[in-house]
């Protein structure tokens, strides 16, 4: 893909334009700023979102609703779940985490995934079932964004878009988005909606550790209008600054190849490119987990950064994270450290 291609891909951004320096490590912090928010169709998100699958799997509900209540203090207003994390766990703790405090979210869910060894998929009847049981679990009238999980090859798109748009005429759902389609698959999409209810979100897996969107999810995204929400921003935890070449891993490190979850580091090829582009973050006064925020954000088609966190104190610094703005010709740089 040409680099003029590309850079308008965050051109819109004001990101893409200014840098803030090295931080004066001698001031005093002072009120954090208000977190830039963006579009996802008729939606206002923030900048950085919450990924919510975390809940009913490693937290329970007291420590869900302390980590949902941080995201709110700290700006969050965009929460992304799914039926099936946590066993429909994950939707039920949020339900009652946001007692009192519904309107000041964007809820975003997904469908389509096996729940409670049913099969799923994106049959309109099953959409219409999935969509009445979210609503319950979440204790809420309407869902902001509802996502179709991943492309069910056993259904037509367009009976999906069909039953998604009755959803949303009926005022249940807000917005609909989909998750894992390829840059064919939302063209196709798109041609089935018509004139009527389309996909306003795309989200699929995106990093500087993975940046196969750019070959083509994220021209047809900025052809078609459509935000993109990049899923796995921090690529299971290598661009915390957790992992670092020369020191052993983490005693917690869910990427540790004792841990079994299929995602083990390899410490030769991952080890050496984190370690780069946590220096390339020092050197400018900054940690690799901003380096990984402002690098997303600096492409205007990214709507939320959609991170999870374990307690408030990872919700603040990945708030925090979105603060700095890189340049052009740190962008560039970028790409040689990193390349696509």
């Amino acid at each position: 893909m040409r680099l003029a291609t590309l850079w308008r891909l965050f051109s819109s951004s004001p990101a893409a334009e200014t840098s803030h320096g090295p931080r004066d490590k001698g001031a005093l912090p002072g009120p954090p700023a208000p977190l830039e928010t963006r579009r996802i169709g008729s939606l206002e998100v923030s900048a950085v979102g919450l990924g919510c699958n975390n809940f009913g799997y490693r937290l329970d509900f007291k420590e869900t609703t302390a980590v949902v209540h941080a995201a709110l203090d700290a700006g969050v207003s965009c929460l992304d779940t799914a039926d099936n994390y946590g066993g429909t766990s994950c939707e039920k703790f949020l339900g009652r985490a946001l007692k009192g405090r519904r309107d000041a979210v964007v809820i975003a869910t997904k469908f389509g995934m096996p729940v409670s060894g049913k099969k799923g998929g994106a049959r309109p009847d099953y959409v219409r079932r999935a969509c009445e049981s979210s609503l319950r679990r979440l204790r809420t009238d309407r869902i902001d964004l509802y996502q179709l999980h991943r492309p069910d090859p056993d259904t037509p798109i367009a009976d999906t878009l069909g039953a998604l748009g009755d959803l949303v005429r009926s005022g249940k759902v807000r917005e609909i988005g989909c998750s894992n389609f390829t840059a064919e698959q939302l063209r196709e999409a798109r041609a089935a909606a018509g004139g009527g209810v389309a996909f306003a979100s795309v989200q699929n897996g995106y990093s500087l550790l993975r940046r196969e969107p750019e070959r083509e999810v994220l021209v047809e995204c900025q052809r078609l209008g459509m935000a993109f929400i990049p899923s796995a921003p921090l690529s299971g935890g290598r661009l915390t600054g957790k992992y670092r070449r020369g020191r052993p891993l983490p005693a917690d490190a869910r990427l540790a190849p004792d841990k079994g979850s299929g995602e083990a580091i390899n410490r030769d090829l991952d080890l050496a490119l984190i370690e780069a582009l946590a220096q390339f973050a020092e050197s400018r006064g900054h940690t690799l987990l901003e380096l990984a925020f402002a690098w997303l954000l600096s492409r205007g088609v990214v709507s939320s950064v959609i991170a999870g966190a374990m307690s408030g104190e990872q919700v603040r610094a990945n708030v925090a994270a979105a603060g700095w703005q890189l340049t052009r010709s740190d962008l560039i740089e970028l790409d040689t450290i990193a390349p696509r």
